[in-house]
């Protein structure tokens, strides 16, 4: 009997480990099986000293269309509705914490809780006919739980625009209200992925993970609160290693060389 395709699929090149979510036909459909699949990959990734960078991308024509609606027809139960929320929560706040920073690489469409995992990922770079949107209301199911990363990644109006409407936005429109970094021709996607990932590679690895952390941790907190804890990650900080060696390196005009201690 032959076996089933993995659900995401992983690849390491260097420092940067691509996970492609692998249900082309259903357009990376989150089923409840491909969601824990993520998080066991993020687990893994997440105590693998080796990476620095994680691009989450689609397999085939689109990034990922949402949920499985046709699973959660399928298991109409409460209890199966609840693990699936439960899950893709879960999935959310594993690629927020992980500690590596994770960018999306977005072809086609990115909808629904697809949307919800661009807005997530610490930056995206899409293709200039990606299309983006929370069509649930279209479908009497408000996108309540991609709400929450989409008003966090962009100005309120422009979320609650996506929201009530349902209408797709273009990958120029995902630039301008800060739902993804850049759009670029489809046929330098690969390209232009690969060039952002590398150079974020190029830190100091436990510097990257010490900042991605704080980012997430800070921007939660009031004004105040968010100096004192910022003010003592920069004197922990300048402890590291790494720290030391690049104030060397900038001060004598040199390229440092990193330890990631």
């Amino acid at each position: 009997m032959p076996t089933e395709d993995p659900l995401v699929l992983r690849q390491d090149d260097g420092a940067v480990a691509t996970l492609t979510l692998n249900r082309p036909k259903a357009y990376n459909a989150l089923s409840l099986g491909l969601m824990n699949a993520v998080l066991e990959a993020l687990a893994k990734i997440d105590q693998d000293p080796a990476i620095a960078v994680v691009v989450l991308e689609g397999a085939g024509r689109g990034f990922s269309g949402g949920h499985d609606l046709k699973e959660l027809q399928a298991n109409p139960s409460q209890a199966f509705r609840e693990q699936t929320f439960k899950t893709c929560s879960q999935m959310m706040l594993a690629i927020t914490r992980l500690r590596q920073p994770v960018i999306a690489k977005v072809q086609g469409i990115a909808t629904a809780a697809g949307c919800q995992v661009v807005a997530t990922c610490d930056l995206a770079i899409a293709s200039d006919t990606a299309k983006f949107g929370t069509p649930g209301v279209n479908i009497g199911l408000f996108c309540s739980t991609p709400m929450v990363a989409l008003s966090r990644a962009v100005h309120r109006k422009q979320a609650m625009e996506m929201l009530l409407t349902g209408e797709l936005i273009s990958a120029e429109k995902a630039v301008s209200i800060g739902l993804i970094n850049r759009a670029v021709p489809e046929d330098a996607l690969a390209v232009e992925t690969k060039a952002l990932a590398d150079v974020i590679a190029s830190k100091s690895h436990k510097v990257l993970k010490t900042g991605k952390e704080a980012f997430h941790r800070q921007i939660e907190m009031s004004l105040e609160e968010a100096y004192t804890y910022t003010g003592g990650v920069m004197v922990e900080n300048m402890s590291y290693s790494d720290s030391k060696e690049g104030i060397d390196a900038f001060i004598n005009k040199r390229p440092p060389l990193w330890t990631h201690e």
